[in-house]
């Protein structure tokens, strides 16, 4: 089956570059955003250039893999996913070029962005701690770090240690404090876990809710999606819980990105970076916020209301490729803590 999906790969990137190597008015996307996340945006650049988009939707992992199996035949145009740590994968792998773009360059900051242009930041969403407002005094939440303290013992729910987004979680923390405090760090918070780990960050919400823990760290984008569901009981669910900005006294909270590059053998290059300059526009920028409950990457481009009810927060300005730099060490952090 492996070998036969790499034949369709090959045929499908023979008839994309027919017609002596010439670009084709198309523009193929491997997305690991699920469709409804990202095609209406895709859709939308159709209408407004007439270029074609081919969508292909599937987990990182196994794009990347396809990616990699079809080398220099691949017919992918762009790579589209979530969390700097995977784009890095991505780019180690040397699957993404770099692009010189001043408008890509201009409209998204330097830190959500990889220095060479090899991928850029296209929504963020923070790191948070979402706690049971009958049951947590704010007053006593902080930091990230402070969650290691006793008082939180049994009161924490959390992702497992395989988790991208807990594992860059920690490669922040070891860039701003360092892999020994961070080690002792996972450790306090391994200790002060309700539970062990199980399920995504909505079922750590919904633990909060049924009382199962006090507080949880999740990504915004899940607990927007699930106050916006057009079920009742997911958005009573969701509303059980508050929000907490942690490290607001210092650096701010850890964010990351969904974000996209263009491929290293992209056959339609200069379309892959004609939509990415549109995915920074301000059209798309506001549709991420609006629907997909995301915070756009350029700074002074609205909000949605159920996002500003939240309230305003700083955000740690590191340099995301760090996340993908010190990806290795925080997974040996989280295993010699005992994170499951």
């Amino acid at each position: 089956m492996r070998r036969l999906g790499l034949l369709v790969s090959l045929l499908v990137a023979a008839l994309i570059t027919t017609g002596c190597g010439t670009q084709t008015d198309e523009v193929n996307v491997y997305s690991a955003r699920k469709e409804a996340l990202i095609k209406p945006l895709l859709d939308r650049f159709s209408e407004q250039t007439g270029t074609t988009v081919n969508l292909i939707t599937g987990s990182a992992d196994a794009l990347v893999e396809r990616m990699k199996a079809e080398g220099e035949h691949s017919p992918a145009d762009v790579l589209i996913t979530v969390d700097a740590g995977r784009l890095y994968r991505a780019q180690q792998e040397g699957l993404l070029a770099a692009t010189s773009s001043q408008e890509l360059d201009r409209q998204v900051p330097p830190a959500l962005r990889e220095p060479e242009g090899r991928w850029f930041g296209l929504s963020v969403r923070g790191r948070v701690i979402v706690y049971a407002p009958d049951r947590v005094d704010p007053a006593n939440l902080s930091t990230y770090e402070a969650l290691a303290d006793e008082q939180w013992a049994d009161r924490i729910c959390i992702r497992s240690s395989d988790n991208i987004y807990n594992q860059s979680l920690v490669a922040s923390l070891i860039a701003h404090d360092g892999e020994q405090a961070t080690r002792e760090w996972a450790e306090g918070l391994v200790a002060n876990m309700a539970r062990d780990p199980v399920g995504g960050d909505r079922d750590q919400i919904k633990a909060v809710a049924a009382g199962d823990c006090d507080l949880a760290v999740v990504n915004t984008y899940y607990l927007g999606m699930m106050q916006a569901d057009q079920d009742d009981e997911t958005r009573d669910i969701a509303h059980r819980v508050r929000v907490f900005w942690p490290n607001q006294d210092g650096r701010g909270i850890h964010v990351n990105i969904s974000g996209a590059g263009v491929a290293a053998n992209a056959p339609n290059p200069d379309n892959a970076q004609k939509l990415l300059e549109f995915l920074v526009s301000d059209e798309s920028q506001q549709w991420y916020a609006e629907t997909n409950h995301e915070y756009p990457v350029r700074p002074g481009v609205p909000t949605s209301e159920l996002l500003q009810s939240w309230g305003e927060f700083k955000q740690d300005d590191l340099p995301l490729v760090k996340l993908g730099e010190l990806n290795a060490d925080a997974v040996k952090v989280m295993d010699q803590a005992g994170w499951k």
